[in-house]
């Protein structure tokens, strides 16, 4: 009885969805309870895959009330899976843990939660930094696609170690392992997920459901009338490393190069600010790979290029006056128990003595319940960049009659130039036209002979 009306709950929300879009019936192909229930057994694996009204009704969500996520979640898959399955292979865990992350952040490597978990895998500070994910106002480890899977792997297992479930390993992955176990002792010792469910806190409740929801979903694309060869999606591109020491701009390395920067914000996401800081040692920039030899044969040419622009420019952002708001979007947040002003600016990289200005602190005090207003630079990446422009004005270059110019295309470099004419050089460029870096703009007009 209460699972018919449950399922008359869903098929409501259903009919309420076509009401409320400009749907067509033909657009949700009509599925009943028993059928979903047979096609989650055909492709359970490792992990049980239970079907019960609470499960149904994500699947209507991410099939019908809620189908532009999907379709983003979609634009992504073959960017981010090959990386979630060649990690989870490697330690012989189950190929579904991959769906995981479609829960924790929709497959968006830069997404941040409003409490501070960041990444595809939504690793929490302290939790990023116990597996090895370093975390800096530049670079934040945890949004690496590759090294956050790694760490996510050892995670999962390790819970899963502990419990000796998936199902439970899910759900201390959400919660932690202490509320997993309260809630095993509090259902008198029961040993898996549904036993425990109404102990659990209620996100976690609807953790584990959404997993098994995106699942079914994306192994039954066709059936609910998804059309991928209507979706762009992304993939990955082929790479490999150059080996990075110092202060090095990634915009300006992208034009050295020919590349464009939004590729390889692609390869970096955890570049958060768009460059390496000073003091960086053997950090292993991502490059696509037809790229490498050039990369190596000019190496010294390009980062010297790449590590005079910017610099200035990104220290005043990382070091500008307490309280200024300068670059930065306002987000706020509501306190939680067990707070304090120091882990809350250690969490959205900001000072204690910011927090206090802002919100007109006089103390350290503050109460459960109180929303601080927290004012964080928006990490780089290709929608973002633009906030982190450089202004460089080139010095006037005075017109020499009969002389020989290059007007400056999109893409291309100093060195590029350089390959263009006999017995030209870089420094030769910079010299004609009193040039103090490598950094042009398209449209630029370059003397080259005199």
């Amino acid at each position: 009885m209460v699972k018919r009306f449950f399922i008359l709950l869903g098929l409501l929300a259903t009919f309420q969805a076509i009401a409320q879009k400009d749907y067509t019936l033909d657009q949700f192909p009509e599925v009943h309870y028993e059928l979903m229930e047979d096609r989650l057994k055909c492709v359970e694996g490792n992990i049980p895959l239970e079907f019960n009204a609470r499960i149904k009704s994500f699947i209507d969500y991410f099939t019908i009330r809620d189908r532009e996520y999907t379709k983003s979640v979609l634009a992504n898959q073959q960017l981010f899976f090959p990386i979630f399955e060649k990690a989870l292979a490697k330690r012989g865990m189950p190929d579904e843990l991959k769906y995981l992350s479609i829960v924790e952040s929709g497959l968006r490597p830069n997404a941040m939660s409003r409490v501070g978990a960041a990444g595809l895998w939504q690793f929490m500070p302290a939790t990023g930094r116990s597996f090895g994910l370093s975390q800096s106002w530049y670079i934040d480890e945890r949004m690496d696609p590759w090294e956050a899977t790694d760490a996510a792997c050892r995670y999962l297992k390790s819970l899963y170690n502990m419990f000796g479930d998936w199902e439970l390993a899910l759900a201390a992955y959400n919660t932690g392992p202490g509320n997993v176990r309260k809630a095993i002792r509090r259902s008198g010792y029961k040993k898996t997920f549904w036993e425990i469910y109404r102990y659990l806190p209620r996100e976690t409740r609807s953790y584990v459901p959404q997993f098994v929801a995106m699942i079914y979903t994306l192994n039954y694309l066709d059936e609910h009338n998804f059309n991928l060869d209507e979706i762009e999606q992304n993939y990955q591109i082929e790479h490999d490393t150059v080996h990075v020491n110092g202060y090095m701009h990634m915009e300006t390395f992208a034009s050295q190069v020919n590349l464009c920067v939004d590729d390889l914000i692609l390869l970096n996401p955890h570049l958060i600010r768009g460059a390496t800081p000073d003091g960086t040692s053997n950090f292993a920039l991502r490059i696509p790979a037809d790229l490498a030899e050039e990369v190596r044969s000019n190496r010294s040419t390009i980062l010297d290029s790449a590590s005079k622009v910017g610099r200035k420019e990104l220290e005043y952002l990382a070091r500008n006056s307490p309280g200024s708001t300068y670059g930065r979007t306002r987000q706020v947040y509501r306190v939680r128990s067990g707070d304090v002003l120091g882990t809350i600016a250690q969490r959205y990289h900001v000072r204690v003595s910011d927090l206090k200005r802002w919100n007109n602190l006089r103390s350290h005090m503050i109460r459960v319940g109180q929303r601080l207003n927290i004012w964080t630079l928006p990490h780089y990446s290709s929608k973002t960049k633009e906030r982190y422009v450089v202004k460089n004005v080139p010095r006037p270059v005075p017109v020499v009659t009969g002389g020989t110019y290059h007007l400056v295309k999109s893409g291309e470099s100093l060195w590029s130039i350089s390959k263009l004419y006999e017995d030209l050089s870089i420094e030769k460029i910079k010299k004609l036209n009193n040039l103090t870096s490598s950094n042009i703009k398209p449209g630029q007009k370059l003397l080259i002979n005199m």
